[in-house]
């Protein structure tokens, strides 16, 4: 729980007693890889940390699988609409690699946010990361070539590249995994 606890330090400063009621909210769980933390279609009621480990953000689009985001230690991860207003959800989120998640369920989540402020003050904080992470997914699509997305990829989560498959890499960049291959190939 080291990297949940310097996770929200890391945004907000918290008094212990308030650090320990907002990780005793937290549960741990273990995913195999190729295991689901939540399904397309259903209702999202629950948030994970990552503590170890690789998620991947994904819907199925004509029989082809588009990755949407890939989530890494330390990053926390739902299906932010389904969580919030309990509709529908339209995203699977699977492990790619064994993960090991701290996972919040939503009325803890709620909970918290009325008897913790400095966990509301948090929890604001990662709605606004949420916005600018898919303002810059969406301005990187629209104003950058598939070499710029690779580039950005590569100097800001080499990792990703040792871990996660490639063909999840390209879709989550927009490209083939031919278009990928050829994009190492040049670097």
């Amino acid at each position: 729980m080291e990297k949940l606890k310097n996770c929200i330090l890391s945004q907000v400063a918290i008094e212990k007693k308030s650090m320990e009621a907002i990780l005793s909210a937290f549960e741990l769980v273990e995913l195999k890889k190729g295991e689901f933390f939540l399904k397309s279609g259903k209702i999202c009621r629950k948030m994970a940390f990552i503590d170890t480990g690789y998620l991947r953000m994904y819907d199925i689009v004509d029989g082809k699988e588009i990755t949407l985001w890939i989530g890494s230690d330390s990053r926390f991860i739902t299906s932010l609409s389904s969580f919030i207003f309990q509709t529908s959800n339209h995203w699977n989120i699977q492990a790619i690699t064994d993960c090991k998640l701290y996972v919040i369920n939503r009325e803890n989540h709620f909970k918290l946010n009325k008897t913790e402020p400095k966990w509301l003050e948090f929890d604001n904080m990662l709605l606004a990361n949420s916005f600018a992470l898919l303002e810059k997914s969406m301005f990187s699509q629209l104003h950058t070539t598939a070499k710029q997305r690779y580039d950005n990829l590569l100097k800001e989560e080499p990792q990703l590249f040792k871990y996660v498959p490639l063909q999840y890499i390209a879709s989550m960049l927009g490209i083939t995994p031919e278009s990928l291959s050829r994009l190492r190939k040049i670097n």
